[in-house]
């Protein structure tokens, strides 16, 4: 069964593939257009659009996860090729951690279980953000001396994340404890 999988999700995979360059080919302002973003970043967000395709159509939702963290980095990437930004690095990574919660997410919905997904795609991604958010004011305004993305209310989000932090164990869900002892005869 698995060998069968496999070899759908390739031949599926080469479809999409060879499908996109024989449009490619016969659709002038398609190329026109691609070639827009035919530069070496869009290659590593494909190979992530394919980790992903192999996920849903292979059935194996864990691909999710570097599909996610490939897209990613592969937009990271187009971005500051296009703007020539490359000190962003500085803080871009943190976005790395919010990839992960997204692929996370992602499997957890592939596999069924929404509210996983919900719970663990959602805290990470949330908390890539506001690191994100901290560091890149942090390099951008004291580093770098460019504006920042926040201005003068940076230190509001740490305020909110500590608050978060707090208040997010409150509403957890409680989980109950299930005890249970044995007794061998020669313990009595």
């Amino acid at each position: 069964m698995e060998t069968r999988r496999g070899s759908i999700t390739i031949g599926v995979l080469l479809v999409l593939v060879g499908g996109w360059f024989l449009a490619a080919q016969l659709v002038p302002g398609l190329s026109a257009w691609a070639t827009t973003f035919a530069e070496w970043p869009m290659w590593i967000v494909g190979v992530g659009i394919l980790f992903f395709v192999a996920a849903i159509v292979g059935g194996v939702s864990g691909l999710a996860v570097p599909a996610c963290i490939l897209a990613g980095i592969g937009g990271i990437l187009f971005y500051m090729n296009r703007t020539g930004e490359w000190e962003a690095w500085a803080y871009a990574w943190t976005l790395i951690i919010g990839f992960v919660g997204v692929g996370v997410f992602f499997d957890n919905l592939l596999q069924g279980r929404v509210r996983k997904a919900m719970s663990e795609g959602f805290n990470t991604v949330m908390t890539s953000v506001v690191m994100f958010l901290i560091f890149s004011t942090f390099f951008r305004e004291l580093i770098f001396e460019q504006p920042s993305l926040l201005g003068p209310y940076w230190p509001a989000l740490l305020i909110l994340w500590g608050l978060w932090l707090m208040v997010r164990p409150m509403f957890g869900r409680r989980r109950s404890v299930a005890v249970s002892m044995t007794m061998d005869d020669d313990e009595i």
